[in-house]
């Protein structure tokens, strides 16, 4: 009988000690996070992606930015890599349901500051050298400032910037916006905090700004909003990593609400006819921690 006990506690212990063993080697495959960021004192740029002020007889101020998509993401090697021959790590769904293919807003990932946007195991990220992030922004959500007969109320803005956007009815806190069909880039909604108000409009064709450094070399088309950032040193993936690689887009929201002054006040007042030209984000830093 001793002879079974022993027998019973040597295969007990066996079998723990495996177990423990198991435990120990296995490890959670690392992965490559995006996040974004918001910054209104990061340098605001132009088109080119250069230092860019506030034209004469326009305003602007730096909204307060709580969600924000996109619907492309890729790391590009080089400044000659042109747009869609770099690691495409991401493509939002697409549709046709308005016409005209469009970004399906249904299915956007919309997130926060902070929030991880994308989570890709790094087994799937190919192996090179990346110099540029290429992040095609989407839509925004923001706080902004309005005048109204002298006096000053805050409210919400959802901007889409995307390229062309399907949207059946999006809503602002209590407010909803049917629209049941494609809207181009530059579409907005907005709704006062504390009281019953709420629009919508179109801004300009081609007005919105869409930084890309490397134009010269790597043009994006006409009418997209792909943002185009520089690491400070280039992002390595070899296929050794054994930790996640968190890539952070801190965005310009420098003075990027822009609009035409009829008083020049520097407050934005619509019910003068006071019309948004631009909700372009104003440059893209990236950086990563491995």
């Amino acid at each position: 009988m001793k002879k079974l006990v022993v027998l019973f506690t040597l295969i007990v212990s066996a079998f723990a000690f495996f177990s423990c063993e198991d435990s120990d080697e296995v490890s959670e495959e690392p992965y490559l996070i995006v996040k974004f960021q918001f910054d209104p004192t990061q340098v605001r740029l132009n088109n080119l992606g250069q230092p860019a002020t506030i034209p004469s007889g326009h305003a602007a101020q730096s909204p307060d930015f709580s969600k924000i998509s996109a619907h492309y993401f890729e790391l590009a090697p080089t400044a000659y890599t042109q747009l869609g021959n770099g690691a495409i790590l991401y493509h939002a769904d697409e549709t046709t349901a308005g016409g005209a293919v469009a970004i399906d807003f249904s299915k956007a990932v919309v997130v926060g500051e902070g929030e991880a946007f994308l989570r890709i195991p790094l087994s799937q990220v190919a192996q090179g050298n990346y110099e540029y992030v290429r992040v095609s922004l989407a839509y925004q959500e923001y706080n902004i400032s309005i005048r109204n007969n002298g006096a000053d109320y805050q409210g919400k803005l959802a901007s889409f910037v995307g390229y062309n956007n399907y949207i059946t009815t999006h809503s602002i806190g209590n407010n909803s916006f049917p629209v049941n069909g494609n809207r181009l880039q530059g579409y907005w909604a907005f709704a006062l905090n504390d009281f019953p108000f709420a629009t919508s409009g179109q801004a300009p064709a081609g007005a919105t700004t869409v930084p890309n450094p490397i134009a010269a070399t790597s043009p994006i088309p006409s009418g997209s909003c792909v943002v185009t950032g520089k690491f400070a040193q280039n992002l390595i993936i070899n296929g050794n990593e054994t930790r996640d690689v968190v890539i952070t887009l801190s965005l310009s929201s420098n003075n990027s609400f822009e609009w035409q002054e009829v008083t020049s006040d520097g407050k934005y007042e619509p019910s003068i006819g006071e019309n948004v030209v631009d909700m372009g984000l104003r440059g893209l830093l990236p950086t990563y921690v491995k």
